[in-house]
């Protein structure tokens, strides 16, 4: 595949309880932009055959709580491709949600999921070799 606008990647994973870093269950912010890193290697992987370098955000929005229990949703969506850089849209939604008020392992699907956090970054992939 050549980097071309529009790839998209997504991934999923459990945030376990071991994460929860504040009151509530509550998840630093951190813990969603290590995912986006994630889900923009395996797009750099796919569209350039390496997985090139993160640069940069120029934009980071917490838009809600990530908290411990979840299962969060990434997406990664090429943007706009340079002779070397690439900019990415990235978009992160909790799916799925614990529901402690009705039993220690209770959860819940969300429908529509919740939106949590938007990004964009701009990688670098290795010039030709």
């Amino acid at each position: 595949m050549k980097p071309t606008e529009g790839v998209t990647v997504t991934h999923r994973r459990y945030v376990p309880r071991s994460h929860a870093h504040y009151g509530g269950d509550l998840v630093d912010g951190a813990y969603g932009l290590g995912v986006f890193g994630d889900v923009a290697t395996e797009l750099l992987i796919r569209t350039d055959g390496d997985e090139g370098l993160f640069a940069g955000y120029s934009n980071v929005e917490f838009l809600a709580p990530l908290q411990a229990g979840d299962v969060l949703e990434a997406t990664a969506t090429l943007v706009r491709v340079g002779t070397r850089s690439r900019e990415i849209d990235f978009e992160a939604r909790v799916v799925c949600r614990s529901a402690p008020d009705r039993g220690p392992t209770a959860a819940d699907v969300l429908d529509p999921p919740l939106v949590v956090t938007r990004a964009r970054g701009t990688v670098v992939a290795p010039g030709k070799r």
